[in-house]
């Protein structure tokens, strides 16, 4: 299904006409939520397990975190990585496939029990904290640092999957990207309403654009918020002279992909785009497409760590 973010839902310091026509229908989720979690009883596990997760919808940084983490933990600990099995996510399985143990099963539970089979002892979870009938040891919630909360309203008249107020049920705010203004108050708020909650801070690492420098792209992305990606390259001097944008996890057909050739083709351009957008393209397809590689650099990574580690 093919869906592009409200662009009122990202309007900050006021409620504009769409939102108020909507905020009925946000009570839904509100009420379903309540109702669902005074029923929920939740499963304790002898395993470690640290979900990372978001509210905001789309492009929080998730799976950049959770490569982090497993770099980190795998080292002492039978790591593996859990995902519900979205067909459309099957991008970020093949990426962090690339380097960890995954399993992709219909229910976190069934993967649970397969890890559990396999001997595992820390399970990382991209996604979940929605889950509530999981008790996760450390649940962490990612914010994009110019998205942050958007409007600050729930689905549909707000980009959120759940109230602010829910942070007082989570242990950290990860907030991605470079700190501003409207972060610093973004924290104030969020500290007012969990002041124990911890809150860390992370920049996205480009790793191969020295190479992609003395080149000029056409770039494309279907990603939760395209900005980032064009902004990154603009940080790099990396020249493009059009931007194709698709839906967040757009499967591309062979006629995308072979429009976009061709437009190169006429303006004497190469084709870049992400490296979660590369893995969701077919194999056979990915001839003469770029990407540019960017890795999770944890601020204050030691104090991080030492967190995590105190909790688990």
């Amino acid at each position: 299904m093919k869906f592009y973010k409200p662009k009122f839902w990202d309007e900050k310091g006021h409620i504009g006409l769409f939102s108020i026509l909507l905020l009925p229908l946000s009570l839904i989720p509100i009420i379903k939520v309540h109702y669902e979690n005074s029923k929920i009883k939740k499963n304790f596990y002898d395993l470690k397990t640290i979900c990372v997760g978001n509210i905001y919808l789309g492009g929080t940084g998730k799976t950049p975190l959770v490569n982090n983490l497993a770099n980190h933990f795998k080292k002492r600990l039978r790591t593996y990585i859990i995902k519900k099995n979205y067909t459309s996510h099957l991008d970020e399985k093949k990426l962090l496939e690339t380097k960890h143990k995954v399993i992709f099963e219909k229910t976190r539970e069934l993967s649970i029990s397969k890890a559990e089979n396999k001997k595992a002892e820390m399970l990382i979870f991209d996604d979940g904290l929605q889950e509530k009938k999981i008790n996760y040891d450390l649940k962490i919630v990612c914010f994009n640092s110019l998205k942050l909360d958007g409007n600050g309203l729930i689905i549909p008249a707000g980009p959120l999957r759940e109230s602010l107020n829910s942070i007082k049920n989570y242990d950290i705010v990860f907030i991605n990207g470079n700190p501003n203004k409207e972060s610093k108050k973004f924290i104030y708020k969020i500290k007012k309403i969990n002041p124990s909650i911890k809150i860390f801070t992370g920049k996205y690492v480009p790793k191969n654009y020295s190479k992609l420098k003395k080149k000029k792209f056409i770039i494309f992305s279907g990603i939760g918020n395209p900005h980032t990606f064009s902004d990154t390259l603009k940080c790099l001097k990396i020249k493009y002279n059009l931007y194709e944008k698709f839906p967040d996890h757009y499967e591309y057909k062979e006629s995308d992909l072979q429009k976009l050739k061709d437009l190169a083709k006429i303006k004497n351009c190469e084709l870049l785009t992400t490296e979660k957008d590369y893995f969701r393209i077919k194999k056979p397809l990915r001839k003469n497409i770029n990407f540019l590689k960017v890795d999770l650099s944890v601020d204050q990574e030691k104090q991080f760590y030492r967190y995590l580690n105190e909790r688990l």
